[in-house]
C-alpha cells in the first residue's frame, strides 16, 4: 500500500513539474489586430504550443504600437504587416532579423449603394479619389497600425489630403473601426481577414480589390539581443523559425473562415 501511494505522490510530483515546466516557458508575442480578430491565432498557436511546450501570450495592438513595445523591450517577438517599417526597424538595430510569413491583402469596404462609384475605377488610387470628390464619410483606424499606414500611402498616390468634414480618424482598431463604418454608412479600408470575419457588416459590402498596390505582407521579427538582453531569445527564435517551417505554414494555409483562406505562406 506504502508502495503504491509512493508511486502516485511521485508521479502527481512529476506532472506537477512538468506543467510547471510549460508555464514558464512562454514569450510575449506583440502582434497585429488583424491576426487576432480574423481568429488565425486561436487556430495557429495551439499547435506551436502543443509542439514546443512554449506559450504565446498575445498583445495584439496596430503594428506602430507593436513597434514601440518591442523598442522598450516589453515583448519578446514581433509580428506586424509594415514591410517598409520591419526594414526600418532592423536597419535601426531593434531588431537583429526579419522573415516573410504570409501575405493576404487590403480591401476597400462601404455602403452597397456605392455614392462615390468606386465599383467602377480602376485602381485603389482611383477609388480613393472618387470618395474625396463625392465628398462621401470615410472611418479611418487612425492608429499608425499597418493599415492605418497603407491607407495614408493610398491617399498621396490618389493625390489627396482628406478633408475632416466627412473624414473620420478613430484612433481604434479594425474591428471596431468597422462597426463605426457600419453605423455612418461609411468607406473603409480593411484588411479581408478581418472584413471576412466580421459578422456587423449591416449596409456595408466589398467594393473594390485587386490593386497590386493593396498587397499585403506580413512579417517576423526576431529582436536585438544587444539591446534587450533580458527578453527570451532562444524560445522567440523557436517561434519564429517554426513559422516559416513546413509545420507553421501549413497550419497558416489550413486556417479558413466560412471554407475562405485568409492567409496565404510565404514559404513554398
Amino acid at each position: 500500500m506504502t508502495k503504491m501511494v509512493n508511486l502516485l505522490f511521485a508521479g502527481v510530483t512529476s506532472l506537477g513539474l512538468a506543467f510547471t515546466a510549460y508555464a514558464g516557458d512562454y514569450i510575449t508575442l506583440a502582434s497585429t489586430t488583424s491576426t487576432e480578430n480574423s481568429g488565425l491565432f486561436d487556430a495557429v498557436v495551439p499547435k506551436f504550443e502543443d509542439a514546443t511546450g512554449i506559450e504565446v501570450r498575445v498583445v495584439a495592438v496596430g503594428t506602430g504600437q507593436a513597434f514601440e513595445i518591442a523598442r522598450r523591450g516589453d515583448a519578446d517577438s514581433l509580428l506586424v504587416h509594415d514591410t517598409t517599417g520591419e526594414q526600418r526597424f532592423v536597419e535601426n538595430g531593434h531588431a537583429s532579423e526579419r522573415a516573410d510569413v504570409m501575405y493576404n491583402d487590403f480591401v476597400l469596404i462601404g455602403p452597397a449603394d456605392d455614392p462615390a462609384n468606386i465599383r467602377g475605377t480602376q485602381s485603389a488610387a482611383e477609388a480613393f479619389a472618387a470618395i474625396a470628390n463625392a465628398t462621401a464619410p470615410f472611418t479611418s483606424r487612425g492608429d499608425d497600425s499597418g493599415t492605418h499606414r497603407a491607407e495614408l500611402r493610398l491617399w498621396e498616390k490618389a493625390g489627396v489630403e482628406p478633408d475632416r468634414d466627412w473624414y473620420r480618424e478613430l484612433g481604434s482598431g479594425m474591428g471596431p473601426t468597422l462597426n463605426t463604418a457600419a453605423a455612418m454608412n461609411a468607406y473603409v479600408l480593411s484588411d479581408r481577414a478581418t472584413w471576412v470575419a466580421f459578422g456587423n457588416r449591416q449596409n456595408l459590402t466589398l467594393l473594390f480589390e485587386g490593386d497590386d498596390v493593396l498587397f499585403n505582407q506580413y512579417g517576423s521579427l526576431l529582436l536585438s539581443e544587444e539591446k534587450h538582453p533580458h527578453l527570451k531569445h532562444d524560445l522567440a527564435r523557436r517561434w519564429h523559425d517554426w513559422l516559416v517551417s513546413g509545420e507553421g505554414q501549413q497550419a497558416i494555409t489550413h486556417f479558413r473562415v466560412d471554407g475562405q483562406q485568409l492567409f496565404f505562406p510565404n514559404a513554398k
